[in-house]
This record gives structure tokens, C-alpha cells and sequence, in this order.
């Protein structure tokens, strides 16, 4: 049977309860960089969540960048090296970061097949994809099953989030200066979505209060009935998010507790602190 080996990037969280709890060993993960006042950090090595969240209060400039494709293309021939046979290779929404593209450029120069898979999403929403991904290559299936299971797994994912202020969103180019200025000038929440990988307004409400119990019947209309996994994110706002997970799972009836994970630095950078997101990932 070959030897496929599922290469991710930083911004992915793996969701535990697919993988009975632990990282698995096939997977490989390719940091992106988080960039404070000129000094870079590599996410979830040498910089926290709870640092970035920090840097954007005490305004700082703050910003990120991909792995370049030598980084990524070394990461390949590594595992070619190791006794991999195929790669796939999945990441962050190509609509917001430049990986994917960079993922493309080094399989064109890998001695081994890897198929490149842009997943839409983020957090755990690429996390879902990169477990089924795992899941399929565990089973058996050639290089190019995995990447559909991926992929497929992706699209039934619903990534929803609102922040306290749309200027990080701005700053880093995920939406355009219309999008900001709706938020800011009519003093509204907008709940927002990833749909098709690109960040779309789907909700306006007034309070945070109203924002939150929004989220939750977004995630209970998008779970109800399906079996999916669930997972509430936050950067610097654990008690609203444990409070949401709290709501989602009683009205799912779901007998574990919902997870509650802060998101990675990279995904800080971009929506501030005060974040609150749920990801809702039908199997």
C-alpha cells in the first residue's frame, strides 16, 4: 500500500475527536509567519495567540505572510526522503493567503506526486478536511481519493464569526474598505461567513449580546440533524466562546462538550482580539 502523507499549515486545528485525541503521526505541518513592528515569528512556534492579541492593542503593526514555495518544496522532498510516495497537501482558503499558490509552485518540483488542495476555510474547518484526509489515506485510498475526501469534506464546512471591529479585517486586505465602513458607520455587528473560501456578510445585528446568539442559530440551522463536528473559536474571549459551545451543544443535544479553542497567531492577527467563530463540519 503506499505511503501518502497529509502536509497542512499552521492555521489548521486538527479537531481532536477525529483522531481519538492525538496529532497524527502522518501529518506534517508548514508554519506561517506572524510580523510585529518588522520582527517575524513563526506561528505556533515562537509566538501566542494571546501575544498578537497583546501587539493589536497596543497598536503595533502587525502582519503576516505565507511559507515561501523553497520552504514548502523542502518540506516535500523531506518526506520523499522519508519514504513517502505521494503528498497531499492541504491549506488555508487561497483567498486569504498566498499558500496554496506557493504549495503549487514546489509540487511542480517534487520527485513525487502531491496533489495541492485549497480547503476554503481555516481553523478547524481546514482541520476537518486534513482528519478525513488522514482517515482515507489510513484506509487505503490512492493519492487522488484523499485529495476529493479533502476536498469534499471542505465544502460541506461552514466557517461563521463575528469580531468586535472589521479595521484588522481591513488593515490585512481580507475585506475591502466598503465592507469596513459598513460596521464602523452604522454601528452594527456584522456576522460574517467564509462561502466559496472568500468572506461574505451573511447578518448585521446591534449588540454583542445579539451577535452571539446569532452564531448560535446559524451553527444549530447548519448541525441540526447531520451528523458534523462542532468546535467554537475565539482570540482573547474564552468566556463568550464557552458560553456559546455551552448553548450549541444543549440545543444539538450532542453528549460531549462542544470544544472551545483559541484561534492560532495568524488567524489573531487578522480578526482581533474579541473573535468569536463557530465551525460546523457535517462527516
Amino acid at each position: 500500500m503506499s505511503r501518502i502523507i497529509v502536509v497542512t499549515d499552521s492555521t489548521a486545528i486538527l479537531p481532536a475527536s477525529e483522531v481519538e485525541g492525538r496529532w497524527v503521526q502522518d501529518v506534517d505541518v508548514v508554519a506561517l509567519d506572524v510580523v510585529i513592528d518588522g520582527q517575524s515569528f513563526q506561528d505556533g512556534i515562537d509566538i501566542t495567540p494571546t501575544q498578537v492579541a497583546a501587539a493589536l492593542r497596543a497598536k503595533a503593526t502587525v502582519s503576516t505572510s505565507r511559507p515561501s514555495s523553497a520552504a514548502l518544496l523542502g518540506v516535500y522532498r523531506r518526506l520523499s526522503g522519508q519514504g513517502a510516495d505521494g503528498i497531499v497537501s492541504i491549506h488555508v482558503s487561497g483567498a486569504l493567503s498566498g499558500t496554496v499558490d506557493a504549495a503549487r509552485v514546489a509540487a511542480r518540483e517534487t520527485s513525487i506526486p502531491v496533489e495541492v488542495v485549497d480547503s476554503g476555510s481555516i481553523a478547524t474547518g481546514l482541520g476537518h478536511a486534513v482528519a478525513s484526509a488522514v482517515a482515507g489515506a489510513e484506509r487505503g485510498l490512492e493519492l487522488t481519493e484523499v485529495a476529493q475526501v479533502a476536498r469534499a469534506r471542505a465544502e460541506r464546512t461552514s466557517v461563521l464569526f463575528c469580531v468586535d471591529t472589521l479595521e484588522y479585517l481591513r488593515r490585512g486586505g481580507r475585506i475591502g474598505a466598503g465592507q469596513a465602513l459598513l460596521g464602523t458607520a452604522l454601528a452594527v455587528k456584522p456576522l460574517l461567513a467564509l462561502e466559496h473560501g472568500v468572506i461574505e456578510l451573511v447578518d448585521r445585528v446591534r449588540t454583542t449580546s445579539r451577535a452571539m446568539h446569532r452564531l448560535e442559530e446559524l451553527a444549530v440551522e447548519r448541525a441540526e440533524g447531520l451528523p458534523a463536528g462542532v468546535a467554537v473559536h475565539h482570540l482573547d474571549n474564552a468566556r463568550g466562546a464557552q458560553s456559546i459551545a455551552e448553548r450549541v451543544g444543549r440545543r444539538l443535544g450532542l453528549r460531549d462538550p462542544v470544544p472551545v479553542v483559541e484561534v492560532g497567531a495568524v488567524l489573531g492577527a487578522h480578526a482581533g482580539p474579541g473573535l468569536l467563530g463557530i465551525v460546523v463540519s457535517p462527516r
